[in-house]
């Protein structure tokens, strides 16, 4: 059984996992690899990235040099986007879900991705040169502090990416923040029923591939509803199964047995909510 490493407990360590992990994926893309992920010698397209992979190659704005296979859903299919919104993609990478919001959006509204890794930043913005898209942005900024005045937005999406934030408290809070009043999110991410192994939860590798930092399905529509968020509704859910492979370099065959038996589930889920058109902050007194 391989020993993986594990996960520090400082969220900035987190962090540069992460950002260490989709910068390599982002720049094997950017050498031009057939495949982005495969080409990596871990051989990661037998790792956690690519479980949750949705085909995208019949939606409009499509763009093949955009996906890079690590999202876990679409976003933009609940997200009720509008001719002339401003749309927000957060963890945008290569600029998947933003150039199909874009196709949504049309040339009256604006599309602007947020990504903390400088190698997929520089993938996007390629992928837009070559398109030429004027209403497009890529920023290079953090979920837990974006880089967006308040009430910027008219929609937020994110695939796969908020369950890689080690504070989703401030992640649901930015987002609230950022978005005007009345305005909505749709973000698809991976949640878990029941308790994940610890050896899963502290492998850098697993946390990286959107497994290891799944919390409890319930605490995460908890935290969205603690953040002021209302009219939330679970659009889509599916269930994933780890395979063998990847689940025997963390755990013993026993060990593997034991965590099959527990009925622990890893789901996709595609969760809308709204921001209140009139916030407390706002709501005059007398």
């Amino acid at each position: 059984m391989v020993t993986p490493s594990a996960v520090p407990a400082l969220e900035n360590d987190v962090k540069e996992i992460v950002r260490e992990r989709y910068g390599k994926i982002a720049e094997e893309s950017l050498k031009g690899s057939e495949s982005s992920c495969c080409a990596e010698s871990s051989s990661c397209c037998d790792s956690a990235e690519n479980t949750f992979s949705t085909d995208y190659s019949k939606l409009k704005g499509y763009n093949p040099d955009a996906d890079l296979k690590l999202g876990c859903g679409v976003p933009t299919e609940f997200a009720q986007i509008k001719e002339g919104d401003t749309v927000i993609d957060l963890g945008s990478g290569a600029g998947n879900d933003v150039f199909v919001a874009r196709a949504l959006t049309g040339e009256k509204g604006k599309v602007v991705g947020i990504d903390f890794t400088e190698k997929m930043i520089e993938k996007a913005r390629l992928n837009n040169n070559k398109l030429g898209f004027s209403n497009v942005e890529f920023r290079f900024g953090d979920i837990e502090d974006l880089p967006v005045i308040d009430n910027f937005t008219d929609v937020i999406i994110s695939n796969c990416v908020l369950n890689l934030v080690p504070d989703k408290k401030k992640a649901f809070s930015e987002i609230f923040r950022v978005l005007r009043p009345g305005g909505h999110f749709s973000v698809s991410d991976i949640v878990v029923t029941g308790d994940l192994p610890e050896k899963i939860r502290k492998a850098a590798e697993m946390y990286a591939g959107c497994v290891g930092g799944a919390v409890k399905k319930e605490e995460y529509l908890d935290i969205i509803k603690d953040s002021g968020f209302v009219n939330m509704k679970i659009q889509k859910e599916n269930a994933y199964t780890l395979s063998d492979d990847i689940l025997e370099k963390y755990m013993s065959g026993d060990e593997l047995k034991e965590f099959k038996a527990s009925g622990t589930k890893l789901l996709s889920i595609s969760v809308y909510a709204e921001k209140p058109a009139e916030t407390k902050s706002e709501k005059k007194c007398c």
